[in-house]
């Protein structure tokens, strides 16, 4: 499976940003998929994700201003991010979780397929 993602950028506080991630080399839609984010010295996290039925899954931070979606017909997870904080500066991931058929887990050793990831730089 190859995850592209792409749409970061540099945007100032409040701002909004949409990244996207196509996947291929994979039945896109019985996987569940999400976002993550790792911000210099730190570790990586989860930030949202989406079942293979649409069910939604965010962290706190973020919830109520990213919001994830799926569009299976192009094999490509977006995630629209909204009200953007500095806090939110970080190189975002998407990824594919292990299994199919699964629900969304925010564990990140549960999800084996990673994209190259694409940078959010969020200024204040």
């Amino acid at each position: 499976v190859q995850l592209q993602a792409f749409g970061g950028g540099l945007v100032q506080a409040g701002g909004s940003l949409r990244l996207s991630c196509a996947a291929s080399g994979t039945t896109f839609s019985i996987y569940a998929m999400g976002w993550f984010r790792q911000a210099p010295g730190k570790e990586r996290e989860f930030v949202a994700g989406i079942s293979y039925g649409g069910s939604t899954v965010y962290i706190d931070a973020v919830r109520g201003r990213f919001t994830i979606s799926r569009d299976n017909a192009k094999n490509t997870v977006y995630l629209q991010m909204n009200s953007l904080k500095p806090a939110d500066t970080a190189v975002y991931y998407c990824a594919r979780k292990e299994g199919r058929y699964t629900e969304v887990v925010p564990e990140t050793s549960r999800w084996n397929s990673w994209g190259q990831g694409t940078l959010v730089t969020v200024s204040s």
